[in-house]
């Protein structure tokens, strides 16, 4: 029994032993290592210029956290930079310090991760890090739920974390921005480009704001220490500052009667009951989707997690005298405040928002919401200049001289008057596009929604869709097809005139419609009247109402349309073959060849499609029937208006057809010169071209034989289907 009480004590002292070795190699691997730097809280502690920042630390809550566990990077003021922000303050120390501010100090003080001096200007990307490209970096601060007195009514609101939209689950952090040599290098930034935002500051090649890092890259266990010579409430974003400052608040105004709402949002009003016990609804401020961003979104654009490290928004806000001035003489010309649609204040916030970081040496580089250069002078037209928390604040006075505001597009857009022909130039047509163009000179002959009306023309807002009824035939057309139509009437009334060509009305003459890169049709001017194809058909042209002057030509206000020809441009040169007319020979053959059928029409020649019909005079096809080229009599010339044979139809056929021009209309105003396909194919299907030469006032087709046939200035010029008929003083020949 006492063997077995021994043996039991050795057992029971060497498992002791063992049990004891054992834990003292499990505390030594896995103790913490002597060499580690102590917690950031413990750093600061210890080196004895940080006492406020360790007072507030407490105050807010944050001891514990940054005492052990986390990986930070703090911005941290030391006791110099408290003492300036005591006297700015005007309170006395920091004792005086509300837990509130102390949280607002500290949480704004840490970004999360821990990045040295010289990863700070480095964007994490999901791609991995890209050198030089940030300036931001997401701290620990937000200003979540809050008690704000909407309408008169107390509500809980929350700015939206994206743009037009909100995602549940992201608490808006804000950011700071820090200015450093190398970031500022790689973007060809320079010292004014900080002091224009900060001009009581000093550029030293590292600034946090308006202050320095003092000493740089301080390592604790849990992250890294910037020591900092200011100290930095967090900042406001856009939407706050507008809020906060009465110089902008017509601005404001304008943008929270029109373009924000306060909508319910049960995620966000989930998160608020579980945090706060509370039983209040919860509301998300939001901005409307069309514009660019939102003034409130905290994040950028969110394409990457990371993306507002490298890149933030821009608001130009025209102080309230400007914006009232501008609102007077330009929007309200002919509005009331109550009428303005609601896209008018959608362009016009557009017009002062930028997507990215204008930084003031490169305003130049950058375009607006509605993708125009700033028109802004940095030296006389900006009051002040803030680094927000989502952005940079440009506080100005004047309004962006927007396009929109000073075009001939102007004088439908900022007119009850207009609003179909506005709909139709807003709606992707990119009519909208050319004519605000103020880079270039138009003339826009505009009809008013009761010339529309009469003519058929109607939008059903309920279905959102055109409609047309023929005013003639009572014919329908609903949806595309009504608005193709009316897209088309619309192109002819716009003309670029970079010379002001239809400044004056009172003679007569002809010009192409449409843009310059994407040419429209003819039309034609006499004594005050214009008028198109369609406009000769139906026996009626349009009168000049009246007309305004902009910056990039002249509207004139008309009672007609200008209207496209619906018929073949067959009949048109049958109109003009009549007996003794030039055109009789030609058109004498045209009418009985093989490829001209019943209605007028030609083979191969379509409606809606462009054409230049080239055709010789009577005295050139005489000549042509002299040379064997067409079927009569070679002596005389008299000409044989009926082929009888195969060989002479098919001579007449590919004579008709190489005098043809498709996919082009060309005239005497030197907008196109070179080769033009014929309508003719050679005995290879080959297409077949003739030479253009135009100029003012001259016109030449070249064949291939070289020969020239030259336009007859007063016989020329007559309007079809997307079609010029000339008459020109010879003829053109083709040879294999």
């Amino acid at each position: 029994m006492k063997k077995k009480i021994h043996y039991c004590l050795l057992v029971f002292l060497f498992l002791t032993l063992l049990t004891s070795c054992s834990r003292d190699v499990f505390d030594e691997y896995y103790d913490r290592p002597e060499s580690l730097e102590p917690p950031i809280y413990q750093q600061l502690e210890a080196r004895g210029n940080f006492k406020n920042l360790l007072i507030l630390i407490e105050k807010a809550g944050y001891k514990d956290i940054l005492g052990k566990a986390g990986y930070w990077t703090m911005m941290a003021p030391n006791d110099e930079a408290f003492s300036k922000f005591f006297q700015e303050q005007g309170i006395t120390d920091v004792n005086k310090v509300d837990p509130e501010t102390a949280s607002k100090i500290v949480r704004y003080a840490l970004i999360y991760n821990a990045f040295r001096t010289e990863q700070l200007s480095d964007y994490q990307s999901a791609a991995g890090w890209v050198p030089d490209m940030a300036f931001r970096r997401r701290t620990a601060f937000y200003d979540g739920f809050q008690t704000k007195t909407i309408n008169s009514k107390p509500m809980i609101v929350v700015g939206s974390n994206r743009n037009g939209g909100y995602a549940s689950g992201d608490n808006n952090n804000k950011y700071i921005s820090y200015f450093e040599k190398e970031y500022f290098a790689a973007q060809s930034l320079n010292s004014n480009d900080y002091n224009f935002f900060f001009p009581n500051s000093t550029y030293t090649d590292f600034n946090v704001l308006a202050g320095t890092i003092k000493e740089a890259d301080i390592i604790a266990e849990n992250g890294i220490i910037q020591e900092v010579s200011q100290v930095s409430l967090p900042l406001v974003n856009l939407d706050q500052y507008l809020e906060s400052n009465s110089e902008y608040s017509e601005f404001r105004k304008l943008i929270e009667d029109n373009l924000v709402t306060y909508a319910f949002v049960q995620s966000a009003t989930t998160t608020y009951r579980n945090y706060t016990g509370k039983n209040d609804d919860v509301y998300v401020k939001f901005y409307d989707p069309t514009l660019p961003y939102s003034l409130n979104n905290e994040n950028f654009l969110k394409q990457a997690d990371n993306d507002g490290q490298s890149d933030a928004y821009t608001l130009f806000a025209p102080d309230n005298a400007s914006l009232e001035k501008f609102i007077n003489e330009v929007l309200l010309k002919n509005y009331t405040r109550e009428q303005l649609p609601k896209y008018i204040f959608q362009d016009l916030l557009k017009a002062h928002m930028v997507v990215g970081a204008v930084w003031p040496s490169k305003l130049s580089s950058f375009n607006n919401g509605l993708d125009e250069d700033l028109r802004f002078n940095l030296s006389t037209d900006v009051k002040e200049a803030k680094v927000l928390s989502n952005g940079f604040f440009y506080g100005t006075n004047k309004v962006q001289a927007s396009n929109l505001f000073y075009s001939v597009y102007t004088s439908a857009y900022l007119d009850p008057k207009f609003t179909l022909a506005t709909r139709l130039f807003n709606d992707g047509s990119s009519y909208r596009e050319i004519i605000s163009n103020i880079n270039q000179k138009f003339t826009l002959f505009l009809p008013s929604d009761t010339v529309l009306r009469a003519l058929g023309y109607e939008y059903n807002t309920a279905r959102s869709e055109w409609n047309y009824v023929s005013p003639i035939n009572g014919a329908t057309l609903s949806g595309t097809p009504a608005r193709l139509r009316l897209l088309r009437v619309l192109y002819n009334c716009i003309v670029p005139t970079p010379e002001g060509e239809l400044n004056d009305l009172s003679g007569s003459g002809i010009i192409r419609s449409g843009d310059m890169d994407i040419p429209g049709e003819y039309i034609k001017w006499s004594n005050n009247k214009v008028y198109a194809a369609g406009n000769e058909v139906l026996g009626n042209m349009a009168n000049i109402l009246g007309y305004e002057d902009q910056q990039n030509g002249r509207t004139y206000y008309i009672d007609k349309l200008l209207e496209f020809s619906e018929e073949p441009p067959g009949v048109d040169l049958k109109n003009l073959a009549v007996a003794g007319s030039e055109y009789f020979n030609f058109y004498s053959y045209l009418k009985n060849s093989n490829i001209y059928f019943a209605g007028d029409q030609i083979r191969g020649v379509s409606v809606g499609s462009s054409y230049t019909f080239v055709i010789p005079n009577n005295a050139a096809i005489v000549q042509a029937v002299k040379d064997g080229k067409l079927p009569g009599n070679t002596t005389t010339g008299v000409p044989n208006f009926t082929p009888a044979t195969l060989g002479e139809q098919d001579l007449v056929a590919d004579f008709i057809r190489y005098h043809i021009l498709v996919n082009k209309t060309v005239s005497d105003d030197g907008l196109f010169g070179g080769q033009v396909e014929t309508l003719r194919k050679d005995s290879r299907d080959e297409k077949t071209y003739v030479g253009v030469m135009s100029d003012k006032g001259v016109l030449t087709f070249t064949d291939k034989a070289n020969r020239s046939a030259n336009f007859v200035p007063n016989k020329s010029n007559n309007l079809a289907d997307r079609t010029l008929i000339h008459l020109v003083d010879n003829y053109l020949l083709y040879t294999e």
